[in-house]
């Protein structure tokens, strides 16, 4: 009743959890050969070397943006914090070639539904880096600490790679 009166909003000051996407290798963000990923330009997370081609969502929330390109794909969770999960590196001159979308723009999505499939050795095959980053883009406005989990380890989609605590 006070908060409401006061015209304060109770803080959700909630931890969430953000689960891997894919099957595959866990690194630190850090360590992707890209600079606008590892000098977290993008934001912070961390990047999967994935074992297969099948990507999750790895939160419960809605797309916002499917890149054209299909190797891309942006998320907002039920929380607010919008995640980019971002297939291999320089494959956007793929032109969506290897890459097969399940979900459009607006769709809400339930961790652990398929967002889309890519061709994992045909990719690798062109002599492209799969290393594929999942970052948080907006960090600043939404959380107020990270720790990343599971680093260094393979993980499967659906393990717990980041617990967030919500502003």
């Amino acid at each position: 009743m006070f908060r409401n009166l006061f015209g304060k909003k109770k803080s959700d000051n909630q931890e969430k959890i953000i689960t891997s996407p894919m099957s595959g290798d866990l690194v630190d963000i850090t360590n992707v050969p890209e600079p606008v990923f590892s000098q977290k330009m993008m934001g912070d997370g961390i990047a999967i070397v994935p074992t297969d081609g099948v990507v999750v969502s790895p939160v419960d929330g809605v797309v916002i943006n499917v890149f054209r390109t299909k190797h891309a794909i942006g998320l907002r969770s039920k929380c607010g914090v919008e995640i980019m999960i971002h297939i291999g590196l320089e494959t956007v001159e793929l032109n969506g070639e290897g890459f097969e979308m399940y979900v459009e723009d607006g769709q809400d999505v339930k961790k652990g539904d398929k967002l889309l499939t890519f061709a994992l050795e045909k990719i690798h095959s062109k002599s492209y880096n799969l290393i594929s980053p999942v970052v948080i883009t907006n960090m600043d406005e939404k959380v107020t600490k990270m720790k990343k989990l599971n680093l260094d380890n393979t993980v499967i989609c659906g393990t717990p790679i980041m617990r967030v605590l919500l502003k």
